[in-house]
Formats: C-alpha cells, sequence, structure tokens
C-alpha cells in the first residue's frame, strides 16, 4: 500500500467524525423541521401545503416578509454603504484610527445593550423627541412615535442595527483598502486623477472581492436578525416589526403552532441558502 492510500485510509475516521458531526447537529434538524412542515399542528397526520399556504395567507407573516425584504435592503445601503465610506475617508487621515475605533465600537456591545439604548432614544419620552421639542421642530402633544408606527419602527430598528454592525465592516474595507498596490494610486494621481474619480475607477473595482463578502455576511446576518428586534420591539405593535426569524419563534413557541413555525423556518432557510449561493456563485465565478 502506498504512503499516499496509507494517508487517505488513515483520514477516513476523522472525515467520518466530522460528517457525522455535521449530519447530527445540522442536517438531521433541518430535516425533520422540513417533515414538521408538512404534519398538522400536534403532529396529527400529513397535511401537504396547507402550513406553507397557512403562511402565505396570514396578513402578519406577510407583514413580517416585507419587513424581512427592508432588513435585506437596508443593510446593503446602510452598513455597507457607511462602512465603505468611513474606511476610505479615515484611511488617510489625522486621528483616523481613532475615528474607526468610535466606529468599530458598538460592535463589541451586545444585540440587548443596543437595544437599550435605542429605547431611551426613541420612545415616545426619548430624548430624541425631547431634542426634536426643544428646538421646536414637533409638537409636545403629539410625539413621533418611532417605535409604535410602522414603518418607522422596522426603520428605526433598522438604522440601530446599521450603527451596531457597520464597524466591522470598516475593518473588512480597511484590509481591502491596504491590499491595493500604492503604485496604482500614485499613477492615477500623477495621469490627473482626482479624488472621486480616483475612488470610482482606480480605488472601488480593486475592492471587489471585499465587497462581495461584506455583503455576503451583511444579507446572511440580517435575514437572521432577531436579538436587537426582540428586545426593542418584541415585534410589536401588533406585530408590525416581525422579520420571520421573529415569526418563527412566535408561531413556534408563543403561539404554540409548530406546523406553522416549521413552513416559516424552512422558507428563511431557503432564503438565507439561495442569497448564500447567489453571492457564493457570483464570487466564484469572478475569481475562475
Amino acid at each position: 500500500m502506498g504512503h499516499e492510500r496509507r494517508a487517505r485510509v488513515a483520514a477516513i475516521p476523522f472525515v467520518g467524525a466530522a460528517l457525522a458531526v455535521v449530519g447530527i447537529v445540522l442536517l438531521a434538524p433541518f430535516v425533520y423541521t422540513i417533515y414538521r412542515s408538512f404534519l398538522g399542528n400536534g403532529g396529527s397526520g400529513f397535511v401537504g401545503f396547507d402550513n406553507y399556504v397557512a403562511m402565505f395567507r396570514d396578513p402578519a407573516l406577510q407583514r413580517s416578509m416585507i419587513n424581512t425584504l427592508m432588513w435585506a435592503i437596508g443593510s446593503l445601503i446602510l452598513p455597507v454603504g457607511f462602512g465603505l465610506a468611513i474606511a476610505v475617508m479615515t484611511s488617510a487621515m489625522k486621528l483616523g484610527a481613532v475615528a474607526r475605533a468610535l466606529v468599530v465600537l458598538p460592535y463589541a456591545l451586545a444585540g440587548t445593550v443596543v437595544a437599550i439604548v435605542g429605547n431611551v432614544l426613541l420612545s415616545t419620552a426619548g430624548s430624541l423627541n425631547q431634542f426634536l421639542e426643544f428646538v421646536g421642530l414637533t409638537d409636545p402633544e403629539s410625539p413621533i412615535q418611532w417605535l409604535l408606527q410602522w414603518p418607522s419602527n422596522v426603520i428605526s430598528v433598522i438604522v440601530f442595527a446599521a450603527w451596531q454592525t457597520t464597524g466591522v465592516n470598516v475593518v473588512l474595507y480597511m484590509v481591502g483598502l491596504q491590499t491595493i498596490p500604492r503604485e496604482t494610486v500614485e499613477a492615477a494621481a500623477l495621469d490627473g486623477a482626482d479624488g472621486w474619480r480616483r475612488f470610482v475607477y482606480v480605488i472601488l473595482p480593486q475592492l471587489k472581492a471585499t465587497t462581495a463578502v461584506v455583503i455576503g455576511l451583511t444579507i446572511t446576518n440580517a435575514l437572521r436578525a432577531f436579538d436587537l428586534i426582540w428586545v426593542l420591539t418584541a415585534g410589536g405593535p401588533n406585530r408590525s416589526s416581525e422579520t420571520l426569524a421573529l415569526s418563527m419563534y412566535r408561531q413556534s413557541f408563543l403561539m404554540l403552532d409548530p406546523a406553522v413555525g416549521s413552513a416559516i423556518a424552512v422558507v428563511l432557510t431557503l432564503i438565507v441558502v439561495v442569497c448564500s449561493w447567489l453571492y457564493l456563485r457570483r464570487q466564484i465565478g469572478q475569481e475562475s
């Protein structure tokens, strides 16, 4: 038996153990969730796609799907856009490291802490409404209901999520900026490319791989967002700020309807897998 073949045989137990762990921890629960989504409430018989039909007909879950889409779009615009802008603007400025540290700091906070800060600012009697009343922009008798009306409650939570997650995108973009050859930027400057044109035609194309990573991570995290929404609004009022992740929890554990909860889990998983697959396909295609 050759050395290479002996190495392959020796690796079989380790590969088998890894596959067993993945199968038990990840695949088995997901397969059971799919199976459970085709059963009635309480596991009473096969009901086909009834749970999926009930999910798509429920007005609260329809709103939840719209909110999930808003989260995906908002996460693309705010954390990715601000992360890129802050990284570029602070990369060559004095005290840029201090500015970046201040932006990265919220990422170290737990989602519950960020939610508490958001509640202090955005509640009806919160600091933001008090400031707006002080400068005369709102009427004290009718303060803005930031967290009590749709879609302002969803947008408010998205903004606070962006405040927390922009820092990690700044770090990733800083790493990408350091890989750009200094000679390329200097040659563009000698050719007359000013700041904006240098950014659009020289720097931004070379950050394409970094941007793909940032977008992939941001969308995946946005679709799974839970703790910040739960602590800040609990999905309310009247389930108006729920996303699919929150609806899955409420349907399964609070409303004791695991059948529809499983259907929501399957749909949410498919959305995350499809988004990840599209991202990986594009990334691998560019590299090949």
